[in-house]
């Protein structure tokens, strides 16, 4: 999502020249919570234009106020505006969709992940998450003797010491931004 609302454009870039010297994984969790996460946005959009309908609908039934033909013209526009970024948001969304789908490595659940995530007592307002770090951490430890790195910009949830240092203990190096990870990718090739 990060990618699709252009927040990160350090992501779309390195997501676009993966260099090779770099393996990328996802869990396969991670394309189901994205999803989500476009299906919660488009209701929120398709509120947002129902009461901006209504906004318009009320400055137009004022036939006596210029400020309220102001507003509705300014209303229509904002409203034209406002689809084409959703559009922009959804074709990014779906180009960095396909990307990962076809680039990465899909780690797939297992019955081992559910148990490592109930045995762990941290994140437990936060289930996707608290999935995610199990994803992340079950297939680091299938690869012992590689640098391993989780990038994400999700740090209210991953920033938590307890959660680094789950990943610390696992071998796993975090970065909240692509643009940490890339001048730290770059001090290792020195």
């Amino acid at each position: 999502m990060g990618i699709a609302k252009g927040q990160d454009s350090q992501a779309e870039n390195l997501l676009q020249n993966i260099p090779p010297s770099l393996r990328l994984a996802t869990p396969s969790i991670c394309f189901v919570e994205a999803l989500t996460t476009l299906e919660q946005a488009e209701k929120y959009n398709q509120d947002f234009l129902q009461r901006l309908d209504i906004q318009i609908h009320e400055a137009e039934r004022d036939e006596n106020s210029q400020i309220a033909e102001l507003l509705g013209t300014l209303l229509r526009q904002s409203k034209v505006g406002f689809f084409e970024r959703k559009n922009e948001i959804e074709r990014r969304f779906y180009v960095a969709f396909n990307q990962l789908i076809s680039k990465a490595e899909i780690i797939t659940l297992n019955t081992n992940i559910f148990q490592e995530s109930f045995n762990r007592n941290i994140l437990e307002n936060h289930i996707m998450d608290k999935l995610i770090l199990e994803f992340i951490v079950h297939h680091a430890r299938l690869y012992p003797n590689e640098i391993k790195v989780f990038l994400s910009s999700n740090s209210k949830e991953f920033g938590k010491r307890e959660v680094t240092e789950v990943l610390q203990d696992a071998g796993i190096l975090y970065f909240n931004k692509t643009q940490n990870f890339l001048g730290w990718l770059q001090s290792q090739s020195n």
